[in-house]
Parts: structure tokens; C-alpha cells; sequence
């Protein structure tokens, strides 16, 4: 092999091995799909995270720090077949920044398996997230029971999850969480701030191939041991994370939040129906739970005010209440034209229940 095509081999494997460890460090949505991260390749060691969150968590950043720490010296032994004119085979032999690389590189490893030994002592008790779980206990408690509540309640499946692999946000009854390559963020919902600090908007999504926008939320707790952290998300998930918070977030900037066409059109179906005439619940008559989201209490009943009772295309529903506004104005759009939004406000749908006609007009508040 001459000197020019060694350097050219030299050259494109660099690049590749370059793009390789950047794309396994931060693995895209298409590596994702085909299984090439470390959680996946690692599956029989790391366990289940549906089963055990925390100690999922603990063993993936391990793993993941010291499979990223073999990077350096991996690029060394692959260069060793691509690049023989620089006689790597034989310590004395390298060249002096050579010698200095492969010195640096198994050090390096070795700090870290060192490192990560140290953390699995006492069953993990002195990894950083175990630390950071121990902040969080009352004064009696054990970072093990803080990590058994947030295992119970990431097995619900009523959690707020966003975001891509391995930069996460997860929001259950009690916490709320971040992943990230080595790490995850932790706070308790009683014990944070949270303010909107910043927003992104692009032209063009790679997912959606429309425009969209980012919010950034800071995530502050009143415990000053608790690490801050940031959480990012899109501003069409806005909704459902303040649903799912139990305080406010605030928005001291004044960001204007784009809503999808969704949410543009509940807004203004809680608007009518705030305007439509009250339905009182008669004596004899009780209000169970919305059969659509089995969360919220029904609120609203269906009576036609909207023309003469025998008058119209709409026709009176005999159904009981049985459904919240907001599952009620999410049926109704799902019944409208999604090409024509413009339409929707004026537009009819059958009663989720006994399929007879209603508009916007005829869904009334309970009073109770």
C-alpha cells in the first residue's frame, strides 16, 4: 500500500469511527428503531425499566460511561489494520504521540472501570443517582424507598412521557424526571418551581416535516442538594404536562405558546358551551365518572336548545350524563371534516352513546 492511499484510508477512517461513536453517544431516531443502543445491546444486564425504573436508570449510565470510555483506545486497535506503515504492533516502535494516545486511552478506561466499580459497591448506594435519591428521602428514609414510590408510579399508565431516546421527560402522580446519557434528573412535584425560561421554533421538523416549537422549562427545587435541570418539549405536549403537573408553571417572559388545532378548537367549544344554558340535575340523578377518560366527573348532558324540538337535523338525546366537556369536545372534532377546521364550530355529530345528532349548541354545563 502506497503512502497516498494509507493517508486517504487514514483519513476516511477517522471520519467514519468520528460519526460512529457521535451517533452511539447520541444514538438518531433511525439507530433507535434499529436497535443500536446500549440499553438494547445490554438488555439482559440492565433489566426491565417498566419493572425497575431506578435501578434500570443506574446500570444504563454505568454501562454507558464505560462502553463510551473504550472509544479512544477501539479507534487505536482499528487503526493498527487500517494504517500498518505506522507499525502499531509494538509499544517501543509507536511514535511518541502514539505511545502518549494509547497511554492516555487505557488510562482513561481505566479511571472509569474504577469509577464504576466504586459506584456498584453496597448495591449501588454510592452511584450519583442513588445520591441524588437520598436527597430527596425524609429524614429517617432511604434512597431505596424513594426509589421504590418512583418505580410504582412509572409502571402507571397515566404518566407524561416526551421527548426522544435518552433525553426524556417523564412526569408521574409525585415526580418529575429527565433522562440523559449519564444521568437522570429528579425532583419532587411538591418541592419544585417550574418557569417557562425559553422557546424554539424552526421552520421545518424532521418528524413532521412542519413547522414547530420547542419550550425550555426550568425545573428548580426549593432543596438546594437537588441538581436543577432543564426540560425541553413540544409546545404541543404543553397541554397535557400542565394537566399532569400539580403547580403552576410560570410564564414571567410572556412566551407565546402556538397551540395545535386541537386545543385551538376545545378552547373554543368550552367557550360555547360556557354560553349555552345550564342542564340541573334533577334529584334522583347521579354523576359518575367520564366513561371517555374515567379521570374527571361528568359534567355535561346533551339537550337540544339549538331549534324546536321537532324541528332540525338535531334530535334530543335520553342518554344520562355520562361524559366530561373535554372528552365530549374531543368526540365532536373527531366527527368533524379535518380537512375543512374552519367548518367544525357549525358542524353536527352523533351522541358517542345513542348516536343521535347534537351540535355545539346542545351541549349544556350540569348544575348540580
Amino acid at each position: 500500500m502506497s503512502s497516498n492511499e494509507e493517508s486517504t484510508l487514514f483519513a476516511i477512517y477517522t471520519l467514519g469511527y468520528t460519526f460512529f461513536s457521535l451517533v452511539m453517544i447520541a444514538p438518531p431516531t433511525e439507530f433507535v428503531a434499529a436497535g443500536l443502543t446500549v440499553q438494547n445491546m445490554l438488555a439482559s444486564f440492565l433489566g426491565s425499566e417498566e419493572l425497575g425504573f431506578i435501578y434500570f436508570h443506574i446500570k444504563r449510565t454505568a454501562a454507558t460511561l464505560l462502553i463510551h470510555s473504550c472509544f479512544p483506545l477501539g479507534y487505536f486497535l482499528g487503526l493498527r489494520y487500517v494504517s500498518p506503515l505506522q507499525h502499531l504492533y509494538w509499544f517501543p516502535y509507536f511514535a511518541w504521540y502514539w505511545q502518549i494516545y494509547l497511554t492516555i486511552s487505557l488510562f482513561i478506561i481505566i479511571i472509569v472501570s474504577a469509577v464504576v466499580f466504586y459506584w456498584s459497591t453496597d448495591n449501588w448506594s454510592r452511584h450519583p443517582i442513588a445520591k441524588e435519591l437520598g436527597y430527596l428521602t425524609n429524614n429517617a428514609g432511604s434512597w431505596r424507598a424513594v426509589a421504590s414510590s418512583i418505580n410504582v408510579e412509572f409502571r402507571r399508565f397515566d404518566k407524561f412521557t416526551s421527548g426522544p431516546h435518552g433525553r426524556r421527560v417523564i412526569v408521574t402522580d409525585s415526580w418529575v424526571m429527565k433522562t440523559s446519557t449519564y444521568f437522570l434528573n429528579i425532583a419532587h412535584q411538591n418541592d419544585i418551581h417550574l418557569t417557562l425560561s425559553k422557546s424554539e421554533e424552526h421552520t421545518l421538523s424532521y418528524e413532521s416535516m412542519t413547522s414547530v416549537q420547542y419550550l425550555n422549562i426550568s425545573v428548580v427545587s426549593i432543596n438546594k442538594k437537588v441538581t436543577p435541570f432543564q426540560i425541553r418539549l413540544n409546545s404541543l405536549e404543553y397541554r397535557d404536562l400542565k394537566e399532569k403537573l400539580s403547580g403552576p408553571i410560570r410564564n414571567a417572559r410572556n412566551i407565546v405558546i402556538k397551540q395545535s388545532l386541537s386545543d385551538q378548537f376545545l378552547e373554543a367549544f368550552h367557550e360555547q358551551v360556557n354560553l349555552n344554558h345550564d342542564f340541573r340535575l334533577p334529584l334522583n340523578m347521579d354523576c359518575d365518572n367520564c366513561i371517555g377518560c374515567m379521570q374527571k366527573e361528568s359534567d355535561v348532558k346533551l339537550v337540544k336548545l339549538c331549534d324546536d324540538p321537532e324541528a332540525g337535523n338535531c334530535v334530543q338525546c335520553f342518554c344520562r350524563p355520562m361524559w366530561c366537556l373535554e372528552c365530549m369536545g374531543k368526540w365532536f372534532a373527531s366527527r368533524q371534516n379535518q380537512q375543512r377546521p374552519e367548518i367544525w364550530m357549525s358542524g353536527k355529530s352523533p351522541c358517542p352513546t345513542c348516536r343521535a345528532t347534537f351540535c355545539v349548541l346542545d351541549v349544556c354545563k350540569i348544575v348540580k
